[in-house]
């Protein structure tokens, strides 16, 4: 009985090392030199301006050079003047956050792979955005922008988890991420937001791509899937911060939201919906993102109603 024991057990043991194996060679990593090893695995640092990134301004995508997910835009790095690559914003859900080894930095990694890429840091005042992530040219592999060009749209109508729910799902979407805009107060908290006293609005960052959808396909979804007519609440979530508002970045975006305003308005909506012009957004917490999709469950207050 023992015998037999022992022997389903090795079975189990060579099974469980066999799949963790197989599951290593499907992330289908890339071959590192050992000067990318001792950085990307072990959590080096490269010298100081002595990355091929540091004083690059090429238009594209920056890349994990470990298992190449994206990481960062272009458009979002800076000359910080510090010695590394400097970022203000990341890919939505392309970086994870974890307390350094010495206790007081905070690491940063690709949430893809774990692969080590630097540090981030608060407070310094480059941007407008306050964030600096501090990174590795070695952890990173630059892709030229391709022919399409991604658009951006950001709307707010009520609880910023419900709005995202719907609007990450249209076709043609390429990524979402909750946070906060409108307000008079640089990286606001969600206790700040919902103590009244930012003015910010819980927002949706939404990427598109234009040759897949339109602002104006994404704007008449916005107006189905929340009601323009409530002012400052949405259901059951009352307050300044789930106001009914869209942050157009030109005024092309600015005529098509009108355009769709006055329509509702001949079917007999009241729309309240504001039209701003978009300013600094303010990423949310990260338990914010993908509420619904990480819980499982469905939005409380928001429902599609179709009326275009």
């Amino acid at each position: 009985m023992i015998i037999k024991v022992m022997l389903s057990y090795l079975i189990f043991s060579i099974l469980i090392i066999s799949c963790h194996s197989q599951n290593t060679q499907d992330m289908h990593f890339n071959k590192l030199t050992p000067e990318e090893e001792r950085i990307i695995v072990y959590k080096g640092t490269e010298p100081p301006f002595s990355g091929k990134y540091v004083h690059f301004n090429g238009k594209g995508t920056y890349l994990c050079k470990r298992c190449n997910a994206p990481l960062y835009r272009s458009e979002d790095k800076f000359d910080s003047h510090c010695g590394w690559p400097s970022f203000d914003d990341e890919i939505p859900g392309a970086i994870k956050r974890q307390l350094d080894a010495d206790g007081r930095r905070i690491e940063i990694l690709c949430a893809n792979c774990d692969a080590h890429l630097g540090h981030v840091f608060e407070g310094e005042g480059f941007t407008p955005k306050n964030v600096r992530h501090c990174v590795n040219s070695i952890s990173l592999q630059f892709v030229a922008d391709t022919n399409v060009q991604y658009e951006k749209a950001i709307f707010a109508g009520g609880c910023f988890w419900g709005v995202e729910y719907y609007l990450q799902k249209a076709p043609g979407v390429i990524s979402t991420r909750v946070g906060y805009i409108g307000g008079n107060i640089p990286n606001p908290t969600y206790e700040q937001v919902c103590s009244h006293t930012t003015g910010h609005a819980e927002a949706v960052e939404v990427t598109f791509d234009p040759s897949k959808t339109s602002y104006e396909e994404l704007t008449k979804l916005f107006f189905e899937i929340h009601d323009p007519t409530q002012l400052n609440r949405q259901g059951p979530d009352v307050g300044d911060q789930y106001r009914s508002e869209i942050f157009y970045f030109d005024e092309t975006q600015m005529k098509i939201a009108q355009k769709l305003i006055e329509l509702l308005k001949t079917k007999g909506y009241n729309v309240v919906t504001r039209l701003t012009p978009a300013t600094v957004f303010y990423p949310a917490e990260d338990y914010h993102q993908k509420y619904y999709q990480h819980k499982g469950t469905t939005p409380y207050c928001h429902f599609y109603k179709k009326k275009f």
